[in-house]
């Protein structure tokens, strides 16, 4: 069940609750019981780091491992030797 950050203008008494999904928003301050007591906008509890969940869940697997992809990071040079190509006067 998630757990959202409310807070009261009125007030400005700040709590947070547990609620389904499907419940309706609280609206009345249970601190001082008047209407307004709205929801929060708040950062999520957790954080995505690293080059991805396959990266440290799933080890045992066959198949490369995204380390060991890493060819459009480091492009082959120029076989162009002609002048023609976009990056011979790099």
């Amino acid at each position: 069940m998630p757990i959202y950050e409310y807070r009261c203008p009125a007030c400005g008494h700040q709590q947070d609750h547990m609620q389904k999904m499907s419940d309706a928003p609280l609206t009345a301050c249970p601190q001082c019981g008047k209407d307004g007591y709205a929801k929060q906008i708040s950062a999520a509890g957790f954080q995505l780091k690293g080059s991805g969940w396959y990266a440290t869940d799933f080890k045992g697997g066959s198949g490369a491992s995204p380390a060991s992809s890493k060819t459009a990071d480091n492009p082959p040079p120029c076989q162009g030797g002609d002048g023609a190509c976009a990056c011979a006067g790099s």
